[in-house]
């Protein structure tokens, strides 16, 4: 159970969360939390466009999840070596499970046609070009190559988790959508985001991994009675008495007793 508390200075969310349920089966909520509005809104965005790059299963499907995929015209060339070639061509059907479509011309051995790549790379090419830089799709796409070459060198299959290249760009995406610092919530949208917050998977982290939230205090803690702090000024009088008198006297006590146990020298 949560309970949004207000907005503070258009930044963070002040929240009441619960550790614990009461024996009626109600929440407590006794933890104060200070939730990042950004790193919130990012990590919902991410979690939402992650669902959406996959195309819909039917109730028939076996359970393999498709990647949307966006057709590039002319294709894309893409120079690989020998050995990455021959590893494309043996697994360019699962690859097309990532998005990619690839094909092999027999004029070169050092490169590979790319006529489908995954939805979200185009999308990330359309904002770039809006905002008048330059295309992106090609470096992308030798970027994802290389990392299913890797993996089938290491591991000798396609990883049916989403790609770390795919997952970069998503990540890009939900940043730029996201709810900035300074951007005022009014008390209904800043209860949807943290309901929406709530619903995910990872809801403690970014799009990048950093934190969402921040406990700050139990509240019942904070009820509780003062505990008395130490008087350390009368502590370190203390301890400097006992180095100047008790040390000193425990020395001397310790060789009186250490010499009355020895036996008296004889003489030579």
């Amino acid at each position: 159970m949560r309970m949004v508390l207000q907005q503070v200075d258009n930044k963070f969310i002040a929240c009441l969360m619960s550790t614990k349920t009461e024996e009626n089966g109600k929440a407590g909520g006794n933890l104060l939390v200070l939730v990042d509005q950004h790193a919130a809104h990012e990590r919902v965005r991410l979690e939402q466009l992650i669902t959406d790059s996959y195309e819909k299963q039917k109730p028939q499907d076996s359970g393999r999840k498709k990647l949307l995929s966006s057709i590039v015209s002319p294709p894309l060339e893409i120079k690989v070596t020998e050995e990455q070639r021959r590893l494309l061509r043996c697994y360019h059907k699962n690859l097309e499970d990532l998005g990619l479509e690839i094909t092999f011309p027999d004029t070169s051995d050092s490169l590979v046609l790319v006529g489908k790549v995954p939805l979200c790379f185009v999308e990330r090419e359309a904002n770039e070009l809006r905002r008048g830089r330059a295309p992106v799709t090609k470096s992308i796409v030798e970027e994802f190559i290389r990392e299913q070459v890797e993996l089938l060198q290491t591991t000798g299959a396609i990883q049916g988790t989403l790609p770390l290249t795919v997952q970069k760009v998503l990540a890009s995406q939900a940043c730029h959508g996201a709810i900035k610092f300074n951007d005022g919530l009014s008390p209904e949208e800043s209860c949807r985001l943290i309901e929406g917050l709530s619903r995910c998977q990872l809801p403690f982290q970014c799009a990048h991994g950093r934190p969402s939230m921040l406990p700050l205090a139990d509240i019942e803690h904070l009820e509780q009675e003062r505990q008395i702090k130490p008087n350390l000024a009368k502590l370190r009088k203390m301890a400097q008495a006992w180095y100047r008198f008790g040390k000193a006297e425990r020395c001397d006590d310790a060789r009186q007793s250490l010499e009355a146990s020895m036996p008296p020298c004889e003489p030579p």
